[in-house]
């Protein structure tokens, strides 16, 4: 009796994955540039600076192939991708995640939901979040966009001091929006 799961036809191999630098004999090019510690630096043949490598116990590892002729280093490889891969984690930790918050009003709202949420687009603005300022017209209501352009003019202006407009207000089908940023801090 056979034991082995059914073959499953849909299932493709795994593939090995192309290291991003080439390594020791497949450098295939006549000269490096030949860089890091404990070696001699300048421009050398390829098989002197893979024997250099060697008696070192390391590898020869090329780091700029565009370069003429192409820059290698005499690293442990192991080592140097650990370090290649923390430093891409730490780049992206670094990076600025901005985030929008989005505020909705209606071409009539009233006094009371207007504070409301001026004081929601302020503590957003402090956060160092982007707002996304809204007015949506239902229905009819489109007849009466010149009170969406007084209401989003006078939320920009009350906004001022922790903000500032991307751009002009954009009317997009039944829908007024304008991108506010936070200011820089100091």
């Amino acid at each position: 009796m056979n034991n082995k799961p059914p073959f499953n036809k849909n299932f493709r191999n795994p593939r090995q994955q192309e290291d991003e630098h080439r390594i020791n004999g497949r450098i295939r090019v006549p000269q490096v540039r030949l860089v890091g510690e404990n070696v001699e630096q300048g421009i050398f043949e390829t098989s002197k600076a893979l024997a250099m490598a060697e008696e070192l116990g390391l590898d020869l590892v090329e780091i700029v192939p565009t370069a003429n002729p192409p820059v290698c280093r005499v690293v442990d490889y192991s080592k140097f991708k650990y370090e290649q891969k923390k430093k891409k984690k730490e780049m992206k930790q670094n990076a600025a995640k901005t985030v929008v918050k989005e505020i909705r009003f209606g071409p009539q709202t009233d006094e009371h939901d207007y504070n409301f949420k001026l004081k929601h687009a302020q503590n957003f603005l402090k956060d160092n979040a982007k707002v996304k300022a809204f007015v949506q017209f239902v229905g009819r209501q489109i007849v009466f966009k010149n009170q969406g352009f007084e209401l989003l003019n006078k939320f920009i202006k009350d906004l001022e001091e922790y903000g500032k407009p991307e751009s002009e207000l954009k009317l997009e089908g039944k829908r007024l929006s304008v991108f506010i940023n936070p200011k820089p801090k100091k």
